[in-house]
């Protein structure tokens, strides 16, 4: 990587090995350039007090604040010597809240002379209860003593006291001193901004906008500094992704006009009724993309139900009509087997091409999954290698080397963040040429996250519910508080079942023989409790025999044989089953409309975004739907408020946000699965939307006059930086 000499010199030479080893493994900090990148959290102000009443329970935290009590206990020890051991309560206070110190034993000697009533100090520990009251137990201090020259520290000379995101190993200060050693590297720093778009914009230099955000001198210095620092987040991200767009841009494709009475014009005839009008507007930008003779490379994103199916499949069938194929990607068997069954339905005889009865303008569409049996999947490899299907609708197995096309001309994947890199590419590279490519998901995604995380795709927005779809209430059962709302909502699911309708029960695991021990250890000790068990096939068993007993219950989870889960489906789309108990492998495109009901156990389990998905499968039909988050968490939780809000709102977009606010930044970016650092520190993906959009005006001008950045070494270096080799895999994702 050829970052500057100065910045990429290892922190054990400049910071000695104990404490750059700390860095790395807690921080995952190697170099000065990253040492000077972890930004201060927040800031204290020497002359002001921080606010105690807000700490997190269980967390690393570091406080500024004043000793307005000290006590010194003794009480009968019979481990210390002469029999009597030592206890140092120490109260501290910000004006408002209060936050006692505890030390013992031996650590009380040297906090006894040093925090006397009126001394400030920064306090670094983890928060505790004891006896109703916060606490931290044995917390590292630095004392503020800025009107003593021998005492002071040079770290801490200004007004605002930088606190840095820190841990139980290295303190804040401890970080303070260490970037104020490193601090003179800044003036190196090679800006990766262009001259004229840092000028244009009046932002700082670089070397200058980091030496503001670690040693402010005003509040003003740290907002120039973290506006700065946001540009070049913002920008060099974006001009990752603008290159990606260019290079794209560049390789052929085929286009693929639908004739005017071909396939498509025979289905649009048949269909039932009317698209909305947000389906006729994305059909219309993809038939655009589609015509063009450079890839389509574009994200569909919706509402649950909103009809992005019927959307790809229109496009699916103007690619046949223009003589190619086109390949449906689904993440699991189940769904690859319910696309399959509802395409075939809703195409009816245009589905049955070269068979008997089959329509003048019939293609065949075919499943290739891994559990097929051997004659149905040569079969289905024959029809693609001599383009009798037009469509296929498959899983992982698509892509293995054996499954060869006539001419792929578009690939839709769906829920597309469950795919890897060489998943997709390997489907891409099965054409003649670059096949065009539309994604698909059905979580919301803000439009910062959509330029941010698909910032290589176009984006097509489908926000509008097709007419007919009903309403879907939603309530909390707090089963802790009220056990009688729980029986309730069992007797909600018989009123549905005895109304003519069809009912899903979610639980977060299976709970075979196969799971953890503990896990089961700690089913048993749930039993104990006459908590109600939150696996599949306890609830299945429990709910068979105990709330709906004389209903006919079913389960489905992942690990079933897939002849199993799709007789199991099949079973509940006739009707034929009145409950089914299952995993979130019903999470996405499962469409059963006659099924009204859903209870989710320990709803708390999951995230905001796959509950709005869950819940996404009732309603579906003309009559209201109906979804129970059942959950055991206390009112004042996180995640009691999490659940409120779904039950709030139908919005997706609305609770995607909510449910980024709620993550961090990196979680956003991919990063938390891989355990590296996020590059976003300081930029806020939904809070800078503003900057966002415009860094991705300025970086795709700038590819486009540039493409190799040539004059720009600075901004290189930044990309060798943000693109090792993990997160170009991330980008190269979409």
């Amino acid at each position: 990587m050829d970052l500057v000499p100065a910045l990429e010199e290892p922190l054990k030479s400049v910071l000695g090995p104990a404490t750059a080893k700390v860095m790395a493994e807690h921080l995952g900090l190697h170099s000065v350039g990253d040492l000077l990148h972890h930004y201060p959290r927040r800031y204290e102000e020497r002359g002001q007090l921080t606010h105690l009443a807000d700490l997190p329970m269980d967390e690393h935290v570091t406080v500024v604040a004043m000793v307005a009590d000290a006590r010194l206990h003794t009480f009968a020890s019979s481990k210390a010597p002469r029999g009597k051991g030592q206890r140092l309560e120490v109260t501290i206070t910000d004006g408002s809240g209060r936050l006692q110190l505890v030390f013992f034993g031996n650590g009380v000697h040297k906090p006894h002379k040093e925090l006397l009533p009126g001394t400030r100090a920064m306090f670094a520990g983890k928060v505790s209860v004891f006896n109703r009251r916060l606490q931290l137990a044995h917390p590292a201090y630095e004392l503020l003593r800025g009107d003593d020259p021998a005492e002071s520290v040079e770290s801490w000379a200004g007004a605002l006291i930088p606190l840095y995101p820190a841990t139980a190993k290295l303190e804040s200060w401890k970080i303070g001193k260490a970037v104020q050693t490193v601090l003179p590297s800044a003036q190196e720093a090679l800006d990766p901004l262009p001259p004229t778009l840092r000028d244009g914009r009046g932002l700082l230099p670089l070397p200058e906008a980091l030496l503001k955000i670690h040693r402010p001198h005003t509040k003003a210095d740290i907002a120039a500094a973290r506006d700065r620092l946001k540009w070049d987040e913002a920008f060099v991200l974006q001009v990752a992704l603008a290159r990606r767009r260019h290079a794209d841009a560049q390789l052929p494709a085929v286009s693929r006009k639908p004739s005017p009475d071909g396939l498509l014009t025979a289905f649009d005839d048949r269909l039932p009724f009317t698209l909305t009008d947000g389906q006729q507007k994305v059909s219309k930008e993809i038939f655009d993309d589609l015509a063009t003779e450079h890839p389509m490379h574009r994200l569909l994103q919706g509402e649950v139900g909103s009809g992005k199916t019927m959307v790809a499949l229109r496009a699916m069938l103007a690619v046949v009509d223009a003589g190619g194929q086109a390949a449906m990607l689904a993440p699991t068997e189940v769904l690859a087997q319910q696309h399959h069954r509802s395409i075939t339905e809703m195409m009816g005889e245009l589905a049955e091409g070269g068979m008997l009865g089959g329509a003048d303008h019939a293609t065949k569409v075919v499943l290739l999954t891994g559990s097929m049996g051997t004659a149905a999947r040569r079969q289905a490899m024959l029809d693609l290698v001599t383009g009798d299907a037009g469509i296929v609708i498959g899983t992982h197995a698509l892509i293995e080397d054996k499954v060869q096309f006539h001419d792929l001309g578009l690939v839709v994947v769906d829920e597309q963040h469950r795919f890897g890199v060489e998943q997709r590419d390997a489907l891409r590279g099965k054409g003649k040429q670059p096949p065009h490519l539309l994604v698909m998901t059905a979580t919301p995604i803000p439009r910062t996250v959509a330029m941010t995380v698909f910032g290589d795709l176009e984006t097509s927005v489908l926000d509008q519910l097709p007419a007919g779809r009903s309403p879907i209430a939603t309530h909390v059962v707090p089963a802790a508080d009220k056990p009688h709302f729980l029986a309730r909502a069992w007797e909600r699911v018989r009123e549905e079942v005895g109304n003519g309708h069809q009912a899903y029960v979610v639980c977060p695991r299976i709970g075979d023989e196969e799971d953890d021990p503990k896990k089961a250890k700690k089913s048993a000790e749930d039993e104990a409790e006459k908590r109600p068990p939150l696996a599949v096939l306890d609830v299945a068993d429990h709910l068979a025999k105990g709330p709906l007993s004389g209903l006919r219950v079913e389960v489905l989870h992942g690990r079933m044989h897939p002849d199993d889960k799709d007789a199991v489906m099949r079973r509940f789309a006739a009707g034929d089953t009145d409950v089914l108990v299952a995993t979130t492998v019903i999470e996405v495109g499962v469409n059963v409309p006659n099924a009204t009901a859903m209870v989710i156990m320990d709803a708390d389990r999951f995230g905001v975004s796959q509950l709005h998905q869950l819940r996404g499968r009732v309603g579906r039909g003309s009559a209201p739907g109906l979804c129970l988050l059942v959950t055991e968490m206390p009112e004042a939780s996180a995640a009691r408020q999490r659940l409120t809000a779904v039950a709030s709102t139908l919005d997706g977009f609305e609770l995607s946000r909510i449910d980024l606010e709620q993550r961090r930044e990196g979680d956003v970016l991919g990063q938390a699965q891989s355990g590296a650092r996020s590059s976003l520190r300081v930029l806020a993906v939904i809070e800078d939307e503003e900057i966002i959009a415009e860094a991705r005006e300025e970086a795709t001008g700038l590819v486009a006059r540039d493409p190799e950045l040539t004059d720009l070494p600075g901004l290189r270096t930044a990309l060798d930086a943000l693109l090792d080799e993990e997160r170009e895999q991330y980008l190269e994702k979409g």
